[in-house]
């Protein structure tokens, strides 16, 4: 399974995986508006991989299949807060 790998312009390290490459059909108008212009970035063959560094390749893979899409949402910073 291949999966095109876009980049927001609009969010830091927010992607998106399409499993075909400039095919956006199945991507919610609302979702690409907040995305912005994706910009190609690369493309993987899921099926050749084990892991992926910041997502469940399970998920990406069941993701893709089922809705399309897999949105990699940036990573969450945990800071310390004082109380």
């Amino acid at each position: 399974m291949l999966a095109s790998i876009y980049r927001s312009n609009k969010k830091d390290e927010m992607y998106l995986y399409l499993p075909v490459k400039d095919d956006f059909s199945n991507v919610p108008e609302a979702l690409l508006k907040v995305f912005g212009k994706p910009a190609f970035a690369m493309q993987i063959n899921l099926a050749k991989r084990e892991k992926l560094s910041r997502v469940d390749i399970d998920e990406v893979r069941d993701k893709l299949s089922a809705d399309g899409y897999f949105l990699q949402m940036p990573p969450v910073i945990h800071g310390n807060k004082a109380d």
